[in-house]
């Protein structure tokens, strides 16, 4: 049997973006995540908390936080932005280390030609060849800074409105990069969001899931949202991902199925939303964090 840790990360209190200025203060996104019962925290976007180790780590330990790892989530799908994405690759990766957080996860963010089709795979417009060539040429690239030069787990998570999204891809993707160098943070939210099982999902691909990412999703938000082509961050305005255990998402059959197969380690809370809605994200934390724990996650 493993043994698993329960995390959160600030995109649960709306940090999607480190320049974003309806984020709220990175300490109370501390304050608030130990408050809640959680003992891990993930960094978020490079760049929202301090990147001087000297002022994160006090303060982590201060609140007995330990750092889990770090979310680049860029437009690795663009070739005139790959400068950027290896900005947000390098700064994530040196920051992990610098605290002994394992685990990178790389995030092909959302982008205008793929916006459109969230949740509809059959009408989802895909790469051709030659840009698929590039994109996995790019992912390899930022799979080996981060394995090769900081030590790291890096895993691909797919994600709703980039072009990792749906199974297919998916697949395809984890088929085109040897499995020592990338594996996989399944996102149970972002897999239902995108019409397929997480629970099958993680089974199929277990020996790669390092790291997992529990979040849930409200069925007919989503319905809605599909039937009405609506943008990401408006469907989480919408409150399509909703708190744990309220949803679709069966995390107990995923608690199970990890223990079944031996994992040890985090899985993290991520509940995105809107940074200036109507929700309370301490509140939300704390409802979560008691969700697991009623179903066996101590």
């Amino acid at each position: 049997m493993g043994m698993i840790k329960i995390g959160n990360a600030p995109c649960s209190w709306g940090v999607e973006f480190a320049d974003d200025p309806r984020n709220p203060p990175w300490y109370r996104v501390l304050d608030e995540c130990a408050a809640a019962g959680y003992r891990g925290i993930e960094l978020g976007p490079v760049g929202f908390m301090p990147e001087d180790p000297h002022v994160l780590g006090p303060a982590l330990a201060e609140r007995g936080l330990e750092l889990i790892g770090g979310v680049v989530f860029r437009p690795f799908h663009d070739p005139d932005q790959w400068e950027d994405c290896l900005d947000g690759t390098k700064r994530t990766a040196a920051a992990l280390a610098a605290h002994g957080a394992k685990h990178m996860i790389l995030i092909d963010s959302i982008s205008p030609r793929r916006a459109p089709t969230a949740g509809r795979p059959d009408e989802a417009e895909q790469m051709n060849a030659d840009e698929w060539a590039d994109f996995v040429g790019r992912i390899t690239t930022a799979c080996r800074i981060g394995a090769e030069e900081y030590g790291l787990d890096v895993s691909i998570h797919p994600h709703a409105a980039g072009f990792i999204d749906f199974l297919p891809e998916v697949e395809r993707l984890l088929e085109a990069i040897d499995p020592a160098l990338m594996k996989i943070c399944p996102d149970t939210g972002h897999c239902l969001y995108a019409g397929f099982d997480p629970v099958t999902f993680i089974e199929r691909h277990i020996d790669r899931v390092t790291y997992v990412h529990f979040k849930d999703i409200d069925p007919a938000v989503k319905a809605r949202a599909i039937a009405e082509r609506t943008g990401f961050y408006d469907a989480c305005a919408q409150g399509i991902f909703c708190n744990l255990g309220d949803g679709e998402a069966d995390l107990p059959a995923v608690r199970r199925l990890l223990l079944d197969a031996g994992y040890s380690g985090w899985c993290t809370v991520e509940q995105d939303c809107d940074p200036a809605g109507d929700t309370s994200p301490v509140d939300d934390a704390s409802v979560n964090r008691a969700y697991l724990q009623e179903i066996g996650f101590s």
